[in-house]
């Protein structure tokens, strides 16, 4: 069975940084391309930053471009998102999801974490 369990969310001050981890556990994590998403009340979930399987592409949501790196280490079976020069606007409850061929697209992804908040607030 697939588990996906995030962890490094809380509470930052505006322009302060922030690391999640992603851990897999239950499949081969280097089949998969990873994501990120985040999702606030009311709202769709939304992509922030995806990787393939290797590490060697990346994508981004325009909105995080030049302050969100992706990154995965695939021996540790783990997928990080390093957040910085964060805002009010970053405040949401951030998702990893491994898909077999990643993208943007949530609707794609087969295998979903619980969640970590992730609150900017002064």
């Amino acid at each position: 069975q697939v588990h996906l369990v995030e962890s490094g969310g809380g509470l930052v001050q505006p322009g302060e940084s922030l690391r999640l981890s992603c851990a897999a556990s239950g499949m081969t994590f280097s089949d998969y391309a990873m994501g990120w998403f985040h999702q606030v009340p009311g709202k769709d979930r939304a992509f922030v930053a995806a990787i393939s399987w290797t590490g060697g592409s990346t994508v981004y949501a325009d909105s995080v471009k030049g302050r969100f790196t992706i990154s995965r280490d695939n021996a540790k079976n783990t997928v990080y998102l390093q957040m910085s020069s964060l805002s009010s606007e970053d405040t949401a409850v951030y998702y990893c999801a491994a898909d077999p061929q990643g993208g943007k697209n949530p609707a794609k992804y087969d295998y979903w974490g619980q969640g970590t908040q992730v609150t900017v607030s002064s």
